[in-house]
């Protein structure tokens, strides 16, 4: 693996493989030390033209955990904001001698135009409203744990699953991403929002469509709502939120149109009382903070897959044996 620029990109057994390294890169966050000499003497820049909390958080911790040099770039305080292009920054970074870039930009397809301009490894950490790859592959991590803790099968994945992801699909990298993965390993997925936020050109998609909610949620075995992204928004695309909540939302009410073991999700952040109730997000079955925790492993399991060498990956020695040691 070169670059993770979408999860398009992912066949089923890497995708399965980024999962399964995940799982053993969770078990780091328990150590009292916390640290992997995997990635010693490499050097990963987060380049971020967008605020982000949990996002560029995640892969800083990453890295630092696998040992690498991290250094962060926002736009705001370095020579972007004096009018430096893309183009010359990356340039200016891989002159260096970086060894991966995770680049979050405003504009859809930066980061693939990026690694055409760089040696450097290029992750996507999310670009305009196209695709957020890392964020689907800790979803589709969440999922596959709830799964197995709800069915007691350690080898449960998600075939004959469905997932609904349900919102403001239109602005959405989230869930363009969610739906390639997620068809990939083997579920079915049923995209659900209003007409005007369903985006041109969704019936090419291979995923299910709908505008009605309450007939979904019986059918579901997770159900993933996203953020109304209303500084993206430049028009009427509904006409209150109140209304919104009331077609769309997740709300006390129709948590009981869920089957009880159907894991909630969001990638945050969240509007209490919009897309989602606080009921819902703090209910039983959800998995809101999983998805947080889940980012760091992630982001790790990619790093190492992308720095770590051509070798196959071997985690019991990449992890060690030992719980405290590092």
């Amino acid at each position: 693996m070169r670059h993770l620029l979408s999860t398009a990109d992912l066949a089923r057994d890497e995708a399965e493989s980024i999962l399964d390294l995940a799982e053993e890169m969770k078990k780091v966050q328990s150590r009292r030390v916390k640290k992997l000499p995997a990635l010693r003497g490499r050097t990963i820049v987060n380049l971020f033209f967008e605020d982000s909390t949990r996002t560029r958080s995640s892969f800083e911790i990453a890295g630092k955990w696998l040992s690498a040099d991290v250094i962060n770039v926002s736009a705001k305080g370095s020579s972007v904001s004096k009018g430096e292009s893309l183009r010359d920054t990356v340039l200016t970074l891989s002159a260096m001698g970086i060894d991966a870039m995770v680049i979050r930009h405003p504009a859809s397809g930066a980061p693939a135009q990026a690694a055409g301009w760089t040696n450097a490894c290029v992750v996507n950490a999310g670009d305009g409203t196209h695709e957020h790859p890392t964020q689907a592959l800790l979803d589709a991590f969440t999922l596959r744990r709830h799964f197995r803790a709800a069915t007691g099968d350690p080898e449960a994945d998600w075939s004959g699953r469905t997932v609904a992801i349900v919102g403001d699909v239109t602005h959405s990298r989230v869930a363009r991403s969610n739906v390639l993965l997620l068809e990939t390993l083997g579920a079915e997925v049923v995209l659900v929002a209003p007409p005007t936020l369903m985006p041109s050109g969704v019936g090419t998609w291979s995923c299910r469509t709908s505008n009605d909610l309450d007939a979904v949620l019986p059918e579901v075995d997770a159900v993933m709502m996203l953020r109304v992204q209303r500084e993206r928004m430049h028009g009427g695309y509904f006409p209150t939120p109140r209304e919104y909540t009331v077609g769309y939302g997740l709300t006390r009410d129709r948590l009981a149109l869920l089957p009880e073991h159907a894991a909630i999700l969001h990638p945050g952040p969240m509007n209490r009382g919009l897309e989602i109730s606080a009921d819902a997000a703090d209910a039983a079955t959800s998995r809101v903070l999983d998805q947080v925790a889940a980012g760091v492993a992630i982001r790790m399991s990619v790093l190492y897959h992308l720095l770590g060498g051509d070798e196959k990956i071997d985690a019991t020695s990449l992890i060690g044996t030992k719980g405290q040691t590092a």
